[in-house]
């Protein structure tokens, strides 16, 4: 943390206050259902709608970054999705699936421009690392929030909104304040279409598909994790500890392990994640009791704390000058991508044939891990350095 920029401090500090009021995302369902009246079936719709705007917005978002500044796109996004929490306990019943489709659309857009001004921050070598720093801020974050927005909820349910809306402010006056503007990249230097760099380096492509592939398997932990152990005749509050501890195990030893594992490989330590994310499925197949469960969400956790700061960086690196933005916003768009995916397939495979769906998971993730590790063995080309220096003096 001392080797960071001041700046990015900041920015870390603003992540950890948005993200422990990031509380609407979680509540939405049982807000729309409870205070506001609606129907199981239509607050679905509804959640499903926020799901499809936040996935076009971690797709798109990257796209404004690079267009009108990373800085500039980061704090729209946010006020944006400040105002959509605001406005949340006003709008008619029938407006509410298209509100949370606009929420959604302005969340997801903020991720990929953060995380593009946090790996252009640091060297190349050093992006993992700050990456790694990012995601502990955010789940420290988490592990605050929810338990917060239960009891506001008790109390009066659009405060969870409200109090959403100003962490948000928070973190955009942070980057507005502190981030120093990104230089523009001259026109000759940028690439002339997104998918015309995909095709000149097909390591990327293969980097997405592997990501969507183990995300949706990844998170069968939220999808069909609590129906195993309720089947078991677990209680919630059990698989609500586990995935709690999984976030204070983030906050304290991700950064730490990026930091011993800077000089591997990247794709190599990405594939070692996956594996670990396939022994943890296994063992759920295998022993899919809250004693097994516990041992695997240990593992799953432990490959995922080695997969996404380091994926995330690879595809920083693999940017064109110019393309930082929409790179990471591909990256973005696969990561969530098993939150659409993972209900459907999983929530389906688990009631025809629920002996099949761990096994089957754990030899899906399985697959990604060995096409990751072998794509790894090809010849190593040198990470880009940075493409958009971040210009003016550091904040204390």
């Amino acid at each position: 943390m001392a080797e960071l920029p001041g700046w990015l401090k900041a920015v870390m500090v603003g992540q950890l206050v948005s993200s422990a009021g990031s509380l609407a995302w979680i509540y939405l369902t049982l807000y729309l259902v409870e205070d506001r009246g609606m129907s199981p079936q239509d607050a679905g719709f509804a959640a499903a709608a926020y799901g499809v705007g936040l996935l076009l917005g971690n797709l798109s978002g990257g796209w404004f970054g690079d267009r009108f500044g990373l800085r500039g796109a980061a704090v729209t996004s946010q006020l944006s999705w400040a105002l959509t929490c605001l406005a949340m306990p006003f709008v008619l019943l029938g407006g509410l699936a298209a509100l949370a489709a606009v929420a959604g659309l302005c969340g997801g857009a903020s991720r990929p421009n953060l995380s593009a001004l946090v790996a252009l921050a640091l060297p190349a070598e050093r992006r993992r690392e700050g990456i790694a720093l990012s995601r502990s801020a955010s789940n420290a974050g988490f592990a605050i929030g929810p338990p917060l927005g239960g009891l506001l909820a008790a109390y009066n349910f659009s405060l969870v909104f409200v109090l959403d809306a100003v962490s948000s402010l928070v973190l955009a006056a942070v980057i507005w304040r502190y981030v120093p503007s990104a230089t523009r990249v001259a026109a000759a230097e940028r690439v002339s279409g997104v998918w015309r760099a995909l095709r000149a380096d097909k390591s990327v492509l293969v980097l997405l598909a592997s990501i969507v592939v183990i995300d949706t398997v990844y998170r069968q932990l939220y999808a069909t994790l609590p129906l195993v152990l309720h089947d078991a005749g677990s209680p919630a509050v059990a698989y609500g500890v586990l995935i709690g501890l999984s976030s204070v195990v983030i906050v304290l030893l991700e950064a730490p392990l990026a930091i011993r594992l800077r000089s591997c490989h990247a794709s190599r330590v990405i594939a070692g994640g996956f594996a670990l994310v396939a022994a943890g499925l296994a063992v759920l197949g295998v022993w899919p009791v809250l004693v097994g469960a516990a041992v695997a969400v240990a593992l799953i956790t432990a490959g995922e704390m080695l997969y996404k700061p380091t994926a995330t960086a690879q595809a920083v690196d693999a940017a064109p000058p110019g393309m930082t933005g929409r790179f990471s916003s591909l990256y973005a768009a696969a990561s969530i991508s098993g939150m659409t995916l993972a209900p459907a397939l999983g929530g389906t495979t688990y009631q025809h044939h629920p002996h099949l769906l761990y096994p089957l998971a754990a030899a899906v993730a399985l697959v990604a891990a060995v096409t990751t590790y072998v794509a790894s063995r090809r010849p190593v080309v040198p990470a880009r350095p940075p493409v958009e220096a971040l210009d003016g003096p550091p904040s204390a």
